[in-house]
């Protein structure tokens, strides 16, 4: 009996919205995440074009700059220039998850309103972390560790130890979901305020005004830039200088 692939892609896509490609689903969060990367791409290939030693441009200025200050970032943090190998990792996170959460002012839906999306970035530095403590104690070192200080604390080092990914996952997520759905409950809102504010006018005036959420408009683009700019910079940072902070403890362990 032949599986028609075909036709059950087409009946998946029709009942559920989503699209599919074989056995991979094409969701809005995939699609968005692909668009991300390529802005990001974009970006560097201008920044760094026609590269100068002497009279460089301004978008080489700019270019350093952001290079200088991800490096002393991660200097900083670390204790000189031992993990320089975590400075294209750490830009590259740091990029990914800015660009992912100011989308979102673009009227996308950002990527990480999804928590995959955090859980595959917590899931890679969880493993950096364990390669880390591997290739600083060797294998042998790294179980026995979570045997300290006695062996009976061993089940509860091991659930702190995977803790570890699913905080900076949830963490991340929480506070960009969080927003997006204030942003919402905000703009419902003040639409339901302005229509019963202009509908107080009589006649067809206030029946035609009240159908136009005149609220909307400046109101909650003041909310915006806490709620999109400073907590989706905000938590960037704060979910880079947490693997700088796990990775480089996890060499001194």
């Amino acid at each position: 009996m032949e599986l028609d692939i075909t036709g059950a892609a087409v009946y998946y896509t029709i009942h559920t919205g989503i699209p599919i490609l074989g056995d991979l689903k094409i969701t809005e969060t995939l699609v968005i995440s692909w668009l991300v990367m390529i802005l990001i791409t974009g970006a560097c290939i201008w920044l760094t074009h026609d590269l100068r030693v002497e009279n460089i441009t301004k978008r080489q200025a700019v270019a350093e700059l952001l290079a200088e200050s991800i490096t002393n970032l991660v200097r900083s943090n670390t204790g000189g220039k031992k993990f320089d190998r975590l400075i294209p990792f750490v830009a590259a996170l740091f990029a990914t998850s800015v660009v992912s959460n100011l989308i979102s002012l673009l009227g996308l839906r950002s990527p990480t309103a999804d928590l995959s999306t955090e859980a595959a970035w917590a899931v890679v530095v969880y493993i950096m972390i364990c390669s880390t403590k591997i290739k600083t104690g060797g294998v042998g070192g790294f179980l026995i560790g979570f045997t300290q200080p006695i062996p009976l604390m061993t089940p509860f080092n091991i659930l702190s130890d995977l803790a570890t990914p699913v905080s900076m996952a949830c963490r991340h997520f929480g506070n960009i979901l969080s927003g997006i759905v204030i942003n919402g409950l905000i703009y419902a809102g003040l639409a339901v305020a302005s229509a019963a504010l202009f509908g107080l006018l009589p006649g067809v005036v206030g029946d035609l005004l009240s159908q136009i959420p005149f609220l909307d408009v400046g109101i909650p683009a003041i909310l915006s830039f806490y709620f999109d700019w400073f907590t989706g910079l905000m938590q960037a940072f704060i979910f880079t200088m947490l693997t700088i902070m796990y990775i480089s403890n996890a060499a001194a362990e």
